[in-house]
């Protein structure tokens, strides 16, 4: 099963438990194939980068480099042709589409709202961790 985790999830994934962290832990066993882009990972080092995740990565004894460098190790890394035309609302998540589409992905994981009202996108589901899980324990 190959998957683009969205920045939100990814992020829940690697702070703190629940269903984000278990997609991380199928990807780090091999169960699940991660997708991502030199566009996602930055994106995920812009946000970590923010003040409120510093005392959080403290915390959890790792740092914004090993982070980043942990998603470069679980995800293949794809950088697509943009969509097109705008699919998202949000027209910065077409990269998520993009991406999903030259990937040939089994499904885009993600918790934003402007993702997941499309559902679908060329016939790969956009699913909430949830839904992932699920799918990805088949």
């Amino acid at each position: 099963m190959r998957a683009i985790i969205d920045t939100n999830v990814f992020i829940a994934g690697l702070l703190w438990r629940g269903l984000p962290h278990v997609l991380l832990e199928h990807a780090r066993a091999g169960t699940l194939a991660v997708i991502s882009s030199s566009t996602l990972i930055a994106e995920l080092a812009d946000v970590l980068g923010r003040a409120k995740f510093a005392a959080i990565l403290s915390k959890t004894s790792t740092s914004l480099e090993q982070t980043i460098a942990e998603d470069r190790q679980l995800a293949e890394l794809i950088d697509p042709p943009p969509l097109e035309h705008p699919v998202c609302r949000d027209t910065a998540d077409d990269h998520v589409l993009a991406l999903a589409r030259s990937a040939n992905a089994d499904m885009v994981v993600s918790g934003d709202d402007d993702l997941l009202v499309i559902k679908h996108f060329a016939g790969i589901p956009i699913v909430t961790p949830a839904k992932a899980v699920k799918r990805s324990v088949r």
